[in-house]
């Protein structure tokens, strides 16, 4: 369990840490990625009640009720499922000890504190979050252009009014080209593992 003793010795406060590697271990967060599955961490910030894991295929929430509860809540968004958008990195004014990252995954809006001189490691993940946002919203884009193109062609077929043995055999052909190539296409235009991105953008 990530104690009193490893808060203390990383310097965790209320306001969020960015976690070295060599410290994603000691953490709670390491406990539930799938590492069997690939699934590796790329960032990780950790306040004393709560950790944000961003892995390549999902971010992973522990929310804590208060820095002295032992009660967790687990949350869990696969980035294929629950798509990334209106990020957002608020710096610190004069004054100010955080900054801040903002963002939607799926319908849940995130806000997360971080100490101030975190900046430099924040701005490469408000980068990585910000391409798998594109990246996200071009593939939507695409597989929406397929399946109207798909649907205008079954249509246009299905539409002519003849009984000939030929064109109902085409017409079944056609059926089973589309859901192969929607298959294929769903393949590479959903993406489940961001790594790529985050190896990109990622410089801690």
């Amino acid at each position: 369990m990530f104690g009193k003793v490893a808060s203390d010795v990383l310097g965790l406060s209320d306001v969020g840490s960015v976690i070295k590697p060599e410290n994603y271990d000691k953490v709670d967060a390491d406990d539930y990625v799938m590492h069997e599955d690939g699934e590796k961490i790329f960032f990780l910030i950790k306040s004393k009640s709560d950790e944000y894991c961003f892995t390549n295929k999902a971010l992973i929430h522990l929310d804590g009720t208060s820095a002295t509860s032992k009660k967790r809540t687990l949350r869990r968004f696969n980035y294929s499922t629950h798509r990334i958008s209106s990020v957002t990195l608020e710096t610190a004014g004069t004054v100010d000890l955080d900054i801040e990252l903002k963002f939607k995954i799926g319908s849940e809006l995130y806000s997360i504190d971080v100490h101030k001189k975190h900046l430099e490691e924040l701005k490469d993940l408000y980068k990585a979050l910000l391409k798998i946002e594109e990246i996200s919203r071009e593939n939507e884009i695409i597989l929406e252009y397929a399946k109207q193109s798909l649907n205008l062609a079954s249509t246009t077929l299905s539409s002519l009014r003849n009984t000939d043995n030929n064109l109902v055999e085409q017409f079944k052909e056609l059926n089973q080209v589309a859901f192969s190539w929607l298959v294929d296409a769903r393949k590479q235009y959903h993406v489940k593992d961001f790594g790529f991105v985050f190896e990109r953008y990622i410089n801690n």
